[in-house]
């Protein structure tokens, strides 16, 4: 057993608060996530697993001209060297890079499977290969000119770049997604092209407009193509704040078939959408009845993507169809836009589009400044020893001299000929072949080339107009390289005028069925399908009985009235199925459990209503009035202190004519006109009471024809119909006398 005195001391332990360790450290680990993980910086548009991945494939030759190592070499010195992280978060990274239906302007050529447009995972990484691209070349152009800083790696054996020289525009071209804490970046690719355009308008006009900015880029340009349907003004809203969204749609046309026959064919879908599932949703939309106008999807995809859709019929609309399913899957997507990145400072913030492309700009004119400093360096350290060598070649036979017969040559030459140490040791290290003629003259004339290099450099670094006139050259010939009129650079997305909306009708998307829907007086609710007349043999649970039964189709709306002057809306579709006993409405809307409904109507689009309440008020609404948005319904009828209950009857077509009947068995009848048209509100007084309140309402059309005149049912079930109502017609707000004979003593017309 070891003694005390052979025990490592205890580090020291110090008291503190638990919330105040917690902070520090999630601080600590927020920062790290922010600055070394997830948002990328604006100058090179990379994360650091990227610029490391890149740099470290520059250190294994992987240049675009040289052979293809595996994936798994490159990972390992990444992760050895500078990322010390899980090599599958590595591999991640570095398969992204090369995904052609991922990055816009891939900066790594991958040999093997890297994945597809499906979904599908790339193959492991000791199975495929990989090189870097030409734009990877142009990030890392003159990296080694000591135009970027360098910072130790973790392990303090070498460098690394703090940032990437980056002579193309990556962070707009390629984009970047990331998620850090408390913040994110999202932003979709562009054309190299037309950043190339904006940038050269920038150098001229630095405080150039967001409104001709966007005429140099009208949106971004993804990999996958597409068709961007977004309104100018949204465009500007989101590249002038740094934060937006663009609305992408699937590019689609119509190939005909015979005997009039058509079908759909998909040939570019959004940005980051897996094709798999795409067609998985679009295919259990048909299985689920929910895309009726569609018969059969296909994915016919080769190289190329090809969706293939088979409508019902040859009748079917095809922009019709196409907009349901935009509606209802990811064949219309929105890519986001918020542009929080790092600024040169590493400061993280959300930048607008002229800040991100100045930001660019101004770190091609660091690169453009230190490169000349270090050329500079170069030619000064070069002219200093050709100097040398002249002063040696027009006292040739002296310096042979001191050479041969001084035992410090070194010094001795630099006392004689006033040399610096670096002279005298480039001239004790001359070749006797360099002393001939020939290469005199050749030193003479690199002497020369040196001296009008140096002069042009400092003309660079003392004129900003001709720095800015490089920069401007050197965008020229990487528009030229990768613009418009390469195959790489050509337009992919195609830029539309927002669509105009196109009604879908219910038709499209729901098969038009019939039901017969059922309510019970406790609410629960259900959908037979069919149309059943008699549903007097309907069971319903123990102690409840049928109230409602309304004849409907799966493609209508439902608006249910409640005791609180509420309506409600709910589609037939979503109503439970007939097995059982149903549901509770109160489960399926937001209904308090002490109200009642009065009732359940089959929404008609533009149609009226005529609502009233026991207090002898009421008024008129269209139905499109009533149609609630949200769950909790939607308030029309104010609830009016001594009104007990409401009635809400659907006026017909053609209906004229107002019948109105109070608890004390008075009928009134009036113009329906007399009674106005509101949105909201208690209404207008419809009869005058002594004692009671109102009985019953219903509208009527006026007249002899079959069909016309005041109706109502009695009790045994027989239907009477009245032509005749001169004897109680009157003014709105009459008291009204009693009915005809044969009117039932409930005071009811149903």
């Amino acid at each position: 057993m070891s003694s005390s005195s052979d025990r490592v001391p205890s580090q020291e332990i110090r008291d503190i608060r638990f919330v105040d360790a917690l902070s520090d450290r999630y601080l600590s680990y927020a920062l790290s996530t922010i600055m070394s993980r997830s948002l990328p910086d604006v100058r090179d548009g990379l994360k650091p697993v990227h610029r490391r991945l890149l740099y470290a494939m520059r250190q294994l030759k992987l240049d675009p001209g040289s052979g293809f190592k595996k994936s798994a070499r490159v990972v390992g010195d990444v992760m050895g060297k500078f990322h010390p992280h899980g090599d599958q978060s590595i591999y991640d990274a570095l398969v992204r890079l090369a995904q052609e239906f991922s990055l816009r302007f891939p900066l790594i050529d991958g040999q093997g499977n890297f994945g597809n447009i499906d979904g599908d995972n790339a193959a492991a990484m000791r199975y495929t290969e990989a090189r870097l691209t030409a734009i990877a070349g142009e990030l890392l152009r003159d990296i080694d000119q000591d135009t970027v800083d360098m910072r130790p790696t973790y392990d303090g054996e070498s460098d690394e770049p703090c940032i990437l020289p980056s002579a193309f525009p990556n962070l707009l071209a390629n984009g970047a997604q990331g998620i850090a804490v408390g913040m994110a970046t999202s932003i979709p690719p562009h054309n190299v092209g037309e950043i190339c355009d904006a940038l050269l308008y920038m150098i001229k006009t630095p405080n150039v407009g967001f409104d001709k900015l966007i005429d140099f880029i009208p949106g971004p340009d993804f990999p996958t193509g597409g068709v961007m349907v977004e309104g100018r003004d949204a465009v500007l809203q989101a590249y002038s704040t740094g934060r937006g969204s663009f609305r992408v749609r699937a590019k689609w046309e119509t190939e005909d078939l015979k005997a009039g026959q058509y079908q759909i064919v998909i040939t570019e879908i959004p940005f980051q959408v897996q094709k798999s599932k795409l067609i998985e949703k679009i295919a259990e939309l048909i299985n689920n009845k929910k895309l009726f106008l569609l018969n059969d999807v296909r994915d016919e995809s080769a190289e190329d993507i090809r969706v293939v859709l088979e409508p019902k019929s040859r009748n079917v609309d095809p922009v019709v169809l196409m907009e349901s399913l935009f509606k209802l899957t990811e064949l219309e997507s929105r890519a986001s836009l918020n542009m929080n990145v790092l600024d040169a400072d590493q400061v993280p913030r959300v930048m607008n589009l002229r800040e991100v492309l100045q930001a660019f700009l101004d770190h091609r004119h660091v690169i453009l400044v230190r490169a000349s400093n270090f050329r500079l360096g170069k030619i000064a350290t070069r002219l200093e020893i050709l100097e040398g060598y002249l002063i040696a070649y027009l006292n040739l036979d002296e310096v042979i001299k001191i050479i041969r017969e001084e035992d410090k040559p070194k010094q001795a030459l630099m006392k004689r000929f006033s040399l610096s140490e670096v002279q005298a040791e480039a001239i004790l290290n001359m070749r006797l072949r360099a002393l001939r003629k020939l290469e005199e003259i050749a030193i003479k004339g690199e002497h020369a080339d040196l001296t009008a290099e140096k002069a042009d450099l400092e003309d660079i670094l003392a004129r900003e107009e001709r720095r800015w006139e490089i920069v401007g050259n050197q965008i020229k010939d990487l528009r030229k390289a990768y613009g418009q009129k390469t195959e790489l650079g050509k337009r992919r997305t195609e830029v539309a005028d927002a669509p105009t909306d196109v009604i879908v009708p219910l038709e499209a998307v729901i098969e038009k069925e019939p039901l017969t829907i059922l309510c019970s007086e406790k609410g629960w609710i259900r959908a037979l399908k069919g149309h059943q007349e008699d549903t007097s043999d309907a069971k319903y649970k123990e102690g409840d009985t049928g109230r409602f039964s309304i004849l409907a189709q799966t493609t209508d709306k439902l608006l249910v009235f409640a005791s609180n002057g509420r309506f409600y809306t709910l589609g037939a579709d979503k109503l439970p199925g007939g097995r059982g006993f149903g549901e509770p409405l109160s489960l399926i809307l937001d209904l308090p459990n002490d109200q009642e409904i009065v009732d359940i109507l089959v929404y008609r689009p533009g149609q009226k209503l005529l609502l009233a309440s026991t207090d002898g008020r009421g008024f008129q609404i269209n139905e499109n009035d009533v149609i609630a948005q949200t769950r909790t319904g939607k308030q029309v009828l104010n609830v009016a202190e001594g009104a007990s209950a409401f009635i809400c009857y659907q006026i017909g077509e053609h209906d004229d004519m107002v019948a109105v009947i109070g608890e004390n068995r008075k009928l009134l009848v009036f113009k329906l006109e007399e009674l106005p048209e509101m949105a909201r509100g208690r209404g207008v007084i419809l009869q005058k009471y002594r004692d009671g309140g109102l009985s019953d309402i219903k509208t009527f059309k006026n007249g002899m024809e079959k069909g016309e005149g005041l109706t109502w049912c009695d009790t045994s079930g027989r239907t009477w119909t009245r032509n005749e109502i001169i004897d109680w017609h009157g003014r709105r707000a009459s008291a009204g006398r009693l009915p005809p004979t044969g009117f039932p003593r409930t005071n009811k017309f149903r």
